[in-house]
């Protein structure tokens, strides 16, 4: 009778400043647009967890804020995000890439270098960079984190991923999955709307607007064929307000039409998306519309 193959299951937890690609090599991995993944920085605002599954293996991916040292409440709820992936992390995926100051956020990196699990070190956007400049941040991420193992990729282009996969199942611990076979992550499909809506807000307004921007799904009823959803779109000002729906309504329009298109890509299913825009005054700022939205990391 033929051995049973070993099961391994982990958390890989993905860190790193703003805007060096984590959602966009979250997405690779998952091979789902789980996170949203714009140009823009600070756009994942949660912990979102992204799960694959073969016969032999559970990978739980979770994907994190952007480190940075917080000015309002609702960065300092994001930056505890990035330090709970501290925690419970089998194998920490720490980013970087090749633009970024290395010793940028020195504190954050004090903490994973005490860290006792893997380390792997991820340098995305090395089709940014020539030989020489690659080897010169190899040299200076080895005197920065000396027990991490450094790979050189490109997230954008799958340059490096397939072998990443492959290092990380080596270096899984052996254990039954942690979640259902057929679960892709641990957000609910409400989450996914405010996400999406929210990133063609990122996509399409200019300066702090995107930032001042909270969605809240309101109604989300599915059927078999179609799934109706009501979200709610947040500012913090009556100025944002008019700026989000522009003149005689176009510009929210452009968000509504956008948001549905992709809500009916990641769904499978025809969307009816209602869109409306209400002022909340300081959310970013208040501990009880921060847990509201979802934004308490405990």
């Amino acid at each position: 009778m033929a051995e049973k193959k070993q099961h391994k299951a982990g958390f890989v937890n993905i860190v790193g400043n703003p805007n060096v690609g984590k959602s966009t090599l979250m997405n690779q991995l998952v091979g789902e647009r789980i996170s949203i993944a714009t140009f823009k920085a600070q756009t994942t605002r949660h912990r979102i967890m992204g799960i694959v599954n073969t016969d032999s293996m559970q990978i739980v991916f979770s994907d994190t804020p952007g480190v940075l040292k917080p000015n309002y409440k609702l960065q300092e709820s994001m930056l505890a995000f990035s330090e709970s992936a501290l925690q419970d992390a089998d194998v920490l995926l720490y980013v970087t890439d090749v633009v970024e100051n290395p010793e940028k956020n020195m504190d954050f990196l004090g903490k994973v270098q005490k860290m006792q699990i893997p380390v792997l070190l991820l340098i995305n956007k090395i089709d940014q960079t020539n030989q020489e400049g690659l080897g010169n941040l190899v040299d200076t991420w080895h005197r920065l984190l000396p027990n991490a193992e450094i790979l050189p990729i490109s997230a954008l282009n799958k340059f490096g991923v397939d072998l990443l996969l492959k290092r990380i199942y080596e270096l899984l611990p052996e254990s039954p999955p942690y979640f259902d076979k057929d679960q892709l992550t641990d957000k609910p499909a409400r989450f996914f709307v405010s996400e999406i809506v929210r990133e063609k807000i990122l996509l399409y307004y200019d300066k702090e607007i995107p930032y001042s921007v909270e969605v809240s799904v309101e109604s989300f009823k599915e059927t078999e064929r179609r799934i109706d959803i009501r979200a709610v779109i947040y500012v913090e000002r009556e100025s944002q307000k008019g700026i989000i729906i522009g003149h005689q309504g176009i510009a929210l329009k452009r968000v509504g039409s956008e948001s549905r298109k992709s809500l009916e890509r990641f769904f499978g299913k025809k969307i009816f998306l209602e869109t409306y825009v209400k002022v909340d005054k300081d959310w970013r700022s208040n501990k009880h519309e921060l847990d509201l939205f979802g934004y308490n990391p405990e």
